[in-house]
């Protein structure tokens, strides 16, 4: 799995680490960012499968949901 890195603001940082560890709804940073990522794909795929962006197959997987 390739590695990447990021620079975000201090206050999305810690917004973020409130939502990891124990008590939180991911293990850790990378789990979280990949969620995070996932999510916002889905739903930029919903937007142009709306649009007519996207190709014929992947407008019937987005219109399947």
């Amino acid at each position: 799995m390739p590695k990447i890195s990021v620079e975000m603001p201090g206050e999305l940082l810690a917004d973020l680490d409130e939502h990891v560890g124990d008590d939180g709804k991911f293990v850790n940073r990378s789990d979280a960012i990949r969620a995070s990522v996932r999510k916002t794909l889905d739903v930029l795929d919903k937007i142009d499968a709306r649009h007519g962006r996207l190709e014929r197959e992947q407008s019937d997987e987005v219109a399947e949901e």
